[in-house]
């Protein structure tokens, strides 16, 4: 999508911070957004009771349409999470009991309320939920009313479906039913709220169609949708994954000091997308940041880390764990606020773990093989000093002011601790 050429400031920008990758009718989006304030909508399916950094990029693009008068609307989807999207699955999703729902809309809400303005205003955002229709349907009505809409052939068709299909992993009528329920979404959001545009990312195109279609066929309105690039590194991995597993935006799942450190250990290649995408600097702060080489690219990524943190986290929770990260990596202290902490049992530290063991199950080592090599290769550090025998028993006397600080190279630490 080309970056220029777009009337209205939402489009311009969008385009030149990355976020547009495909559009039903970018003209005309272009045109609407110029004279008048929009509606849009994005969901988000309570798979985990916290979103992560996969879905940042959405939440980002719903910011942006805040920041530019539109009024956002996040759809949480209470009603759908009892199928679960089959989009580019190998497997159906575990279905999940009705207080687990809860719990992750609850959680959910939380991650979205510190990105998000929700209020009465014209540009506040909304928060709904589709149990609040879904859960009224009909089934023989929705056949009729819907279903009669949507042809198998061109469903058979979606990506998100064939690539089930060809790996002949099968696809139940349950799951095939969740295209409909979110064309069914759309429609309802528009009805009740004026919603004329429906945004996701790449994988979504397929049922963002199905739904502007359903409008159009059943209300003569035109919507549209919008997806943005589903995002990976320069190195191929995917958005959001680490080794450690998913980069949470609750500080209840991921302390503030590794989601810091996520940002902080961006590739070099990465720095100035990631600056355009996930923070709310200038395009020309970013402009300059990424032509920045050497020892500057450091300093980029520290601003990255710092400010992607101030949205999730809030801004004294960042410069705390940038702070913690320069005491940490630059004079060698600890500062055991804003560390990871491991607890081990006090019984255990009490009669002592060899150090290899320990590395595993404080997360710096994924096998004890893996430990061992860590220890041999000078890698493993017991309160910044080097670990030699890797059999080493640590035990309550390596306490210092109540932790031990264990680490794997110069980047990963975690300070354990005894529990009660």
């Amino acid at each position: 999508m080309a970056e220029t050429g777009f009337r209205s400031s939402f489009m311009r920008e969008a385009a030149a911070r990355g976020f547009i990758f495909q559009c039903t009718d970018a003209e005309a989006l272009d045109a609407l957004m110029d004279r008048t304030s929009v509606t849009a909508y994005i969901g988000f399916d309570p798979t985990a009771d916290s979103l992560h950094v996969g879905s940042l990029i959405q939440i980002m693009m719903l910011r942006l349409l805040q920041k530019h008068g539109h009024r956002p609307i996040a759809l949480v989807g209470g009603g759908t999470a009892r199928i679960g999207d089959p989009s580019f699955r190998e497997e159906a999703r575990r279905l999940m009991t009705e207080d687990v729902i809860r719990t992750n809309l609850a959680g959910i809400e939380g991650c979205l309320r510190q990105f998000l303005s929700f209020g009465d205003g014209a540009s506040e955002a909304v928060l709904v939920n589709n149990a609040d229709w879904l859960d009224r349907l009909s089934y023989i009505d929705l056949l009729r009313d819907v279903g009669v809409h949507f042809s198998i052939n061109r469903m058979l068709a979606f990506d998100s479906v064939k690539s089930r299909l060809d790996r002949e992993q099968g696809l139940t009528f349950l799951e095939f039913n969740y295209s409909i329920l979110q064309s069914y979404d759309f429609r309802e959001l528009s009805r009740t709220h004026g919603a004329v545009l429906q945004l996701g990312g790449s994988d979504q195109w397929g049922n963002i169609i199905s739904g502007v279609e359903l409008v159009r066929r059943t209300d003569q309105k035109s919507v549209m949708g919008l997806t943005t690039p589903l995002l990976t590194t320069a190195s191929g991995a995917k958005m959001g994954k680490t080794a450690n597993g998913a980069v949470w935006l609750s500080a209840a799942h991921l302390p503030v000091f590794e989601y810091w450190q996520f940002w902080r250990n961006t590739e070099d290649a990465d720095v100035g997308r990631f600056l355009r995408l996930f923070t709310d600097l200038s395009l020309e702060e970013c402009a300059s940041l990424e032509a920045l080489e050497g020892a500057g690219i450091n300093e980029a990524k520290k601003v990255l880390a710092t400010e992607a943190t101030a949205l999730c986290h809030g801004r004294e929770a960042a410069l705390a764990a940038a702070e913690a990260a320069r005491q940490t990596f630059e004079e060698g202290r600890v500062t055991a606020a804003d560390l990871p902490v491991h607890m081990l049992p006090g019984p255990v530290l009490a009669e002592g773990i060899p150090a290899f063991r320990l590395l595993v199950e404080a997360g710096l080592a994924k096998s004890n093989g893996e430990a061992r090599r860590l220890v041999r290769g000078g890698g493993a550090r017991l309160n910044n000093v080097a670990i030699e025998d890797e059999n080493r028993l640590i035990c309550m006397q390596d306490m210092v002011d109540g932790a031990i600080r264990l680490s794997a190279g110069r980047k990963h630490h975690v300070l354990v601790k005894a529990a009660e």
